[in-house]
């Protein structure tokens, strides 16, 4: 496979705001030619699929301004700085930032690279077991979030019936029905 490796001779980040960047890397294709390779540069990030004791799922329906509406999603944000050694302890500061929900337990259910040919975005999905509403929301200065719970098989019906369109939902709830139900 070393013979479709292409060779980085420089990176810089073109342009940077809030949440990403837009990286360019000179490179040096396996044919020797040389060209440039823009791409978006982001932190990894975490994403959480919170069930209650009784089943039901913690979702959030917030404003996403790229595609111009209002999404049904789960908790999902960066890994800070502080967080890098311990993934679980990121997912559960998300979830109780965007649904001031805390969890019992976490289990990793996959880690993917959702769009690696335009980023180099790194999604790792977690399971949070046993939430309850006991801690206090910290939403960020852009962020506009309703939290509410629905039965996880309306969840998936929604997945399955294309009304729920958001990737890191649809990861996480295939994932978890691969390995639990």
């Amino acid at each position: 496979m070393d013979d479709l490796a292409w060779e980085t001779t420089d990176t810089d980040i073109d342009y940077r705001c809030p949440g990403f960047g837009v990286r360019r890397d000179a490179v040096r294709f396996p044919d020797g030619e040389a060209g440039e390779y823009h791409y978006v540069d982001e932190s990894p990030t975490v994403v959480v699929l919170p069930m209650t004791p009784d089943g039901d799922v913690v979702v959030i329906d917030e404003w996403r301004q790229a595609v111009g509406r209002v999404n049904r999603g789960i908790p999902t944000g960066t890994v800070e700085a502080d967080d890098r050694g311990d993934l679980e302890r990121a997912a559960a500061r998300e979830l109780a930032e965007e649904t001031g929900y805390e969890a019992a337990a976490f289990e990793r259910l996959t880690t993917v690279e959702p769009a690696n040919g335009v980023a180099n975005a790194v999604h790792h999905h977690f399971l949070a077991t046993g939430c309850e509403p006991t801690a206090e929301r910290d939403l960020d200065h852009n962020e506009s979030i309703a939290v509410e719970t629905v039965g996880y098989d309306a969840l998936l019906e929604a997945v399955v019936d294309d009304e729920l369109r958001d990737g890191r939902v649809v990861t996480a709830v295939l994932w978890y029905e691969l390995l639990y139900r």
